[in-house]
């Protein structure tokens, strides 16, 4: 499981040009999932993301969690994110699961994320296509693989 954080003052996301979720500060979490994908690699990376220290303490140091500064989270599906780009110009998705493995992890993912930080979790919708937007803080973004906890 491929997760890009990115910490933002407000994101949004919008599908048939209704808006689906928004929130103000917090995270925007896009997740990239594969078949290789286990509940142990949910819980480790919902764990991960609730205590991760990128929001600034009274010094503007990062050393403030989600959790921390109460913050809101909203997760995206993003198969593409387990894009092969080795061979060619054209990005191969093989590494991507079905929709039939995808959904229930990804459901999984979403009900351990807000057990984790304690407060409802926002999405997108699986399979739609949505239109993102978000006010990067900072920037900061951060990417993590849960087969390759570095």
């Amino acid at each position: 499981m491929r997760v890009v954080i990115q910490r933002v003052s407000e994101a949004s996301v919008t599908i048939e040009n209704k808006i689906f979720a928004s929130i103000q500060k917090g995270l925007l979490i896009l997740v990239g999932i594969e078949d290789a994908d286990t509940q142990e690699d949910i819980n480790w990376l919902c764990q991960k993301i609730a205590k991760i220290r990128i929001f600034g303490d009274e010094n503007d140091i990062m050393n403030l969690s989600v959790q921390d500064i109460n913050g809101d989270i909203v997760v995206v599906s993003q198969f593409t994110l387990h894009a092969a780009t080795k061979k060619g110009n054209r990005p191969s998705y093989i590494k991507a699961s079905k929709p039939e493995i995808a959904i229930p992890l990804y459901e999984q993912f979403i009900r351990k994320l807000e057990l984790e930080i304690g407060k409802k979790v926002q999405t997108g919708q699986f399979g739609a296509d949505m239109e993102v937007s978000l006010v990067n803080d900072g920037p900061v973004t951060i990417i993590i693989d849960s087969k390759n906890k570095e």
